[in-house]
């Protein structure tokens, strides 16, 4: 009897693990973006400020999704005026980045997402986050729905290329083989849905293996966090600098830059690095031994294949590698606070034939306005004895022209580039405060330069 109980005992234990296995095979297989009928799908993106943005259909809702490896779901945190209908809601709180403990927010089970024809989602899960804090849209430039991570990742390699700004998912082994076929293989662990890789810091002289969450969703080089290093100085020069939002509002911390670093066989010099300060991270869930993030002005100087099933990050170079690790100078953190319709002269032609110029046409040509949508900008803030603070720029302050151009005539990327460009470049500004014109002008002046 008691072989016998022994025998249904492991008999059970057989249909237990095979129901698990079953029932591990349903989860993945939910929430999951698949490829019908192709062998691979291309997607435009657009490229802002380092940052990929993708358009995603929810629900017959044409959406725009930042693509971020660093979040493992997917987040919606403003509809832009958007008619979304959303399956059931399930009240949630969120934390992250920033100073505090958490935020409020829904889950949204069974939803249909979709990029072009053949890439679908049949049980989308969003997360609606109703902070309007977090909306990134006015510190982007263009409307932002919101942050697609893991989800988009796991069930097919993605080729992300920055020189033609399109994305390859593959579902083809072939295609995907040629493809890598010159590139740099790194491993990488998926740890919580999120991309780790090692690479080497070097400081001043000495090179440290660090552990680096692989995170597309930040636009800077590179990010360490010093309450996690071991004897852990600071570079000199560095700054006190606004760093961006996370989850759980501002954060806070330095700039500075470090001698090397070593990603592979690929080396950089003198490239910029953020160290949020201990408040700022202190309600991250980090994962065992990270120790920063890896981010998007290091990964655009290259073609980036993820392939997250076989854990493999490849990399091939672009014409984008040699590029220097530039910095907003102006010591200015701008915003598009939406558009307004603006009055444009136009030159309108008409062409007519007179007999008495034995059939030379003539063009007759007319002034009229005609009303044009455009952006408006102002500063979102001002970093303290920055060239912008010197010159008197304040939050807030509306900006009309620089160096003669209307900004209406620009977008929020052309505004950073040029606060990125050469130093010593002079800056003259128009804005306009309390309804006061006012003329400001400052040198663009690199505060961090890297010292020996």
């Amino acid at each position: 009897m008691f072989l016998y109980e022994i025998f249904q005992y492991f008999q059970w234990m057989k249909f237990v693990q095979f129901i698990f296995i079953l029932f591990s095979i349903f989860v993945n297989a939910q929430n999951s973006f698949e490829i019908k009928d192709a062998k691979k799908v291309v997607i435009p993106f657009k490229l802002i400020n380092n940052l990929i943005f993708i358009p995603i259909n929810v629900n017959g809702a044409e959406l725009t999704f930042l693509l971020d490896t660093g979040v493992a779901e997917t987040t919606i945190f403003s509809l832009e005026n958007k008619d979304l209908t959303l399956a059931p809601l399930e009240k949630m709180r969120f934390s992250g980045l920033g100073g505090n403990a958490s935020i409020e927010g829904f889950k949204s089970d069974h939803n249909i997402g979709k990029i072009g024809e053949h890439f679908t989602n049949n049980s989308f899960t969003l997360f609606i986050i109703l902070d309007p804090d977090f909306n990134i849209s006015s510190h982007v430039g263009i409307p932002v729905n919101g942050i697609i991570g893991y989800h988009f990742f796991k069930n097919h390699p993605v080729a992300i290329d920055y020189g033609s700004k399109k994305i390859t998912v593959y579902n083809d082994d072939d295609l995907l083989r040629k493809r890598i076929k010159k590139y740099d293989e790194l491993p990488i662990t998926l740890e919580k849905n999120k991309p780790y890789v090692f690479a080497d810091v070097e400081m001043t002289n000495e090179k440290k293996s660090s552990k680096l969450l692989v995170d597309l969703g930040n636009s800077d080089a590179i990010w360490l966090f010093p309450a996690l290093i071991k004897d852990f100085v600071y570079n000199r020069p560095n700054i006190e600098d606004y760093l961006g939002r996370g989850f759980n509002g501002e954060i806070y911390g330095k700039r500075s830059r470090i001698h090397n670093f070593y990603l592979g066989k690929f080396k950089f010099s003198k490239p910029l690095t953020a160290m949020p300060d201990e408040f700022s991270i202190q309600h991250v869930n980090l994962v065992s031994e990270r120790k920063g993030s890896l981010g998007g002005d290091i990964l655009r100087r290259f073609t980036a294949v993820f392939d997250y099933r076989n854990q493999k990050l490849y990399l091939r170079k672009n014409r984008n590698f040699d590029d220097p690790f530039h910095f907003n100078m102006s010591g200015l953190d701008f915003q598009q606070d939406g558009m307004q319709w603006e009055k444009d002269l136009v030159t309108l032609e008409s062409k007519f034939n007179d007999k008495s110029t034995r059939g030379v046409e003539l063009v007759n040509s007319s002034l009229q306005y005609k009303f044009v949508l455009k952006p408006f900008f102002s500063i979102a803030g001002v970093r303290k004895n920055s060239p912008g603070d010197k010159a008197g720029l304040k939050k807030g302050d509306e900006l009309i022209t620089i160096n003669g151009r209307k900004t209406a005539d620009m977008t929020l990327q052309r505004i950073m580039e040029m606060m990125k460009s050469d130093e010593g470049k002079t800056i003259n500004m128009v804005i306009l405060r309390k309804k006061q014109e006012l003329r400001c002008s400052f040198r663009l002046e690199d505060p961090i330069p890297y010292q020996e």
